[in-house]
């Protein structure tokens, strides 16, 4: 059965979102995004705003230029929403592809890499115009031989210095799109929300009272480990950085489907200054905006496996743009 207003040749959103992004992306169908993005679509990167699905089209077309064999695997759609209101999609997409082209990661190395990307799409009459997108640029430059620090200040200086460069995202930027949702009141979203809003309040004994012992976390930088000590480390450099950063949920979703593991998508930020040592070295007081999307999945002994994906590289662009290191 078929949802109203969408392309009767979907029968859920989870089909409509894993088969648009192929067609876009791996069947070459750019055209399509006339049809399948709203012309005014706002799209918040943590790397900047970007409106209209001229953009989109155009940033498409180069990274294939630059990754021409990219692929694009759709890990997990997790969703709420319905036919009459509306739908948000929080995508989680595995991509691999190899760097045989010029473009933003400079000339072709020949490297592979394998990625996640989190895409938080809403998805209305078959068309997506509101999205929310997190790449994990930081693990395709360790994979392509960069320091992300080092690609940070390469990308200020390759799009013209520190007055004409892009800007990252930051809360003030940002417009309203036509998507009001905060998700759903599912147990598992209400479970995730508070498992992060206890780490950033520095509750890290959270970590060994919800999380299976056994658990299989992997984040951002293409980096991943098993039981409670990466986790905690993790969390605890990440909050050192930001100490009195405002940590916000913006939206959360839980589902429980048949023949899937409880699982819940959040999206938070951190907002506030580089003031502590951490993932990204020593303080500099720079103000910095962090875009989150965590997933999870639940077992039979707790929290079993946590995706966590932010740009590393956008964090370190905002604090070179302040301490003007950016030769």
């Amino acid at each position: 059965m078929s949802m109203k207003g969408f392309n009767d040749k979907f029968n859920n959103l989870p089909e409509y979102i894993i088969g648009i992004t192929k067609e876009i992306w791996e069947d070459r169908g750019l055209a399509t995004l006339d049809h399948y993005y709203a012309k005014d679509i706002p799209m918040r990167f943590p790397s900047g705003l970007v409106c209209g699905n001229a953009s989109v089209i155009n940033g498409t077309l180069a990274t294939l230029a630059e990754f021409p064999d990219r692929q694009l695997f759709g890990e997990d759609v997790i969703w709420s929403g319905n036919e009459d209101e509306g739908f948000l999609s929080s995508h989680r997409i595995v991509s691999s592809a190899t760097h045989t082209g010029f473009g933003a990661f400079g000339a072709p190395t020949g490297k592979r890499f394998l990625v996640r990307t989190i895409a938080d799409c809403a998805a209305n009459n078959n068309v997506i115009d509101d999205e929310w997108l997190i790449r994990d640029v930081g693990g395709v430059a360790r994979q392509l031989g960069w320091d992300p620090s080092d690609y940070a200040r390469y990308q200020i200086q390759s799009e013209g210095g520190a007055a004409l460069c892009a800007k990252p995202f930051k809360p003030e930027h940002d417009v309203q799109g036509p998507y009001l949702g905060k998700g759903n009141d599912n147990e598992w979203g209400e479970r995730l929300s508070n498992i992060l809003t206890r780490i950033m309040h520095k509750d890290f004994a959270v970590v060994r009272a919800e999380y299976d012992r056994a658990v299989f976390t992997e984040h951002w930088g293409s980096r991943s480990d098993w039981s409670w000590p990466f986790v905690e480390t993790d969390w605890m450099r990440l909050r050192s950085s930001f100490p009195s950063a405002q940590f916000q949920i913006h939206h959360q979703i839980g589902r429980q489907d048949a023949g899937m593991p409880n699982r819940a998508a959040v999206r938070w930020s951190l907002t506030g200054k580089h003031e502590g040592n951490g993932h990204f070295g020593a303080p500099t007081g720079a103000e910095v905006h962090v875009m989150g999307i965590t997933h999870a999945e639940w077992g039979q002994w707790g929290l079993r496996r946590e995706f966590t994906l932010l740009d590393e590289v956008a964090i370190w662009k905002q604090i070179h743009l302040h301490t003007g290191y950016v030769a």
